[in-house]
């Protein structure tokens, strides 16, 4: 059981809580993640470390209300108890030795893409973070953001924050003015990475994507995380969740993604006539 010491809603559909794990904290690093169950029946999901602080012993997690378990989870509050908190689990993001990078984020994903970004920043790389969101409602963390990059580029598909486009149009921009990355690291929707990827192949830019498939036992056992990476079978939970970005087949991680979009969303409506009135 852990017990949750800070819960913060940065957005309608974003949720961030603060969770006190002083043995996941100790080892934690940026690009991992956790797996969780709200209570003894239930799923498991993983969430990536969106920040962990050792001394504290916490772990940080965002994330999007979008089915049954993260309902059930936003109904829980600060001095509540998750009923599993396991990791961390897969690789760490490889940040040593990197001098300039574009940090490209979409979405909830900056959740994820904010760690990867602090860390390079405090080990004196040059950090270019490239944002986006559906508009300005949507937006989260611009601060830490800010904090944790030399150059910030806000992006939104309304315009209503920062510039009017994609998260693609800023980063070919950067490029084609004639900024160098030795890499760069992507992390948000599929179709999102898909294009940054396919962009960043164009200029040859070495590029990283992060994968979160589907998952449940987080040690490549159940073979429900599987992507195909350079013609072979790989499995995020323990090979990634990072991959060289111009290797993934992304069009058969989307299909595979919307695999129980159905049933997600029915259980999701199931679990939010449970709560109906309760607060």
């Amino acid at each position: 059981m852990n017990k949750i010491l800070q819960k913060k809603i940065l957005n309608p559909t974003v949720t961030l809580m603060k969770v006190d794990a002083p043995l996941v904290a100790k080892k934690a690093e940026p690009g991992q993640f956790i797996i969780l169950r709200v209570d003894e029946n239930g799923e498991r999901i993983p969430l990536t470390v969106a920040d962990y602080d050792r001394n504290e012993g916490s772990i940080t997690i965002i994330f999007q209300v979008v089915g049954a378990t993260t309902e059930k989870l936003n109904h829980l509050n600060e001095g509540d108890y998750i009923h599993d908190f396991v990791g961390p689990l897969g690789r760490a993001t490889h940040t040593e030795g990197l001098k300039k990078v574009a940090v490209v984020g979409g979405g909830v994903g900056c959740a994820i893409a904010y760690p990867v970004a602090k860390k390079l920043h405090e080990q004196g790389c040059e950090v270019h973070a490239v944002i986006g969101f559906r508009n300005q409602d949507l937006v989260i963390l611009e601060d830490e953001f800010a904090a944790a990059s030399s150059r910030l580029v806000r992006m939104s598909d309304d315009g209503s924050w920062g510039e009017k486009g994609l998260v693609t149009d800023a980063l070919k921009k950067l490029i084609e003015s004639g900024e160098q990355y030795d890499e760069v690291i992507t992390i948000g929707p599929l179709v999102m990475m898909k294009f940054v990827c396919k962009l960043t192949k164009e200029y040859g830019v070495k590029t990283v994507a992060s994968m979160n498939p589907i998952m449940i036992d987080g040690t490549g056992m159940c073979g429900g995380c599987r992507l195909t990476v350079g013609g072979k079978t790989k499995f995020a939970c323990v090979d990634g969740p990072e991959f060289d970005g111009h290797e993934i087949d992304f069009d058969e991680a989307i299909a595979r993604s919307a695999t129980y979009r159905d049933f997600e969303r029915h259980a999701h409506e199931n679990t939010c006539n449970l709560f109906k009135g309760v607060k």
